[in-house]
């Protein structure tokens, strides 16, 4: 069994749970061309071409969470099965989106402001506690969001595929049916869902007009889920009262975008979940994985093409 290991990865662990195997550790897929027709499986992502190639290849492991980048057509076109490393940012990403709405609710930028000019400036500001906060996806960070905005005393939604979800730390689950109620009722809507065909362009001026004009729109997981004119526009107008971004339509953000320089739009740059501790797990699950793999047991994290996550 030969398998592929791309990327930087702590060659001990992966070793200790396929003593079997043979692994190649290569920085890029290119480097292990001449295994490419007999590899079992790849740690890492695996370009069409070279999916092409490799007719004994029956599992690939993807290092991100989300899968997006992966699903290419000849992907989706496959019997390989892809497994992702999902859960491994869940915590970083809901700590982040935590803080992205304690920042806008207190307006922490003009504290921030008024320190760069040695300036005391004392203001009544908001709290979290009593407020609605509707979370769009409810996965592994989405869930970890909600328990945390309910220690903060918040009412949680969520919406998902289906709203059969049963989690104590969420107060209501809607269908996407009831997306316009569900936007309605939220003081901070959070996406955590993946970028899918399904969640692509979801958030447009409909949506955003839908919104309350007192709410904010917080994204921590992937660009693109908001149509970004729609967005730039409702915040230009005060239909909504601001955002938090760390997931962005063009990544780097460029510098001439216009979300820069508004003054209740908060920016981080996809670096929510970028912790040592989201990179052990993502570790772990790999490692996980290609025991199980080796083993002929099932694996975690396979990811539903149809579905895209």
């Amino acid at each position: 069994m030969i398998v592929v290991v791309v990327g930087d990865h702590s060659p001990e662990p992966l070793r200790a749970a396929a003593p079997g195997a043979e692994l190649r550790f290569v920085t890029d897929l290119a480097d292990a061309a001449d295994v490419w027709h007999s590899m079992d499986a790849v740690i890492g992502r695996v370009p069409p071409q070279v999916l092409a190639q490799a007719p004994r290849l029956r599992w690939v492991h993807s290092p991100a969470a989300g899968v997006d980048a992966d699903l290419t057509n000849e992907m989706l076109a496959s019997q390989v099965v892809l497994t992702s490393s999902a859960g491994n940012g869940a915590v970083p990403l809901a700590e982040h989106a935590m803080m992205l709405m304690l920042m806008l609710n207190r307006d922490a930028t003009r504290w921030l402001r008024a320190q760069a000019d040695a300036r005391w400036d004392r203001f009544v500001h908001g709290e979290l506690a009593g407020r609605t906060v509707g979370i769009y996806g409810l996965g592994n960070s989405g869930l970890d969001l909600a328990a945390k905005a309910k220690a903060f005393h918040m009412r949680v939604l969520g919406l998902r595929r289906r709203a059969d979800l049963v989690a104590p730390q969420v107060d209501r689950v809607y269908g996407p049916e009831a997306f316009a109620e569900f936007l309605a009722a939220s003081d901070f809507v959070v996406v955590t869902a993946p970028f899918t065909q399904q969640t692509a362009g979801g958030f447009d001026a409909e949506a955003f007009a839908a919104m309350k004009p007192t709410a904010f729109f917080i994204c921590i997981s992937r660009g693109g889920i908001a149509v970004e004119d729609a967005l730039l526009d409702a915040l230009r107008r005060g239909d909504i009262a601001g955002a938090g971004l760390d997931a962005h339509e063009v990544e780097p953000l460029p510098s001439d975008s216009p979300f820069w320089h508004l003054p209740n739009v908060i920016i981080t740059p996809h670096n929510a979940a970028t912790t040592r501790e989201t990179a052990r797990r993502g570790a772990e699950i790999a490692a996980d994985n290609l025991r199980r793999f080796v083993a002929g047991e099932p694996l975690r994290n396979v990811v539903d093409k149809a579905a895209g996550y």
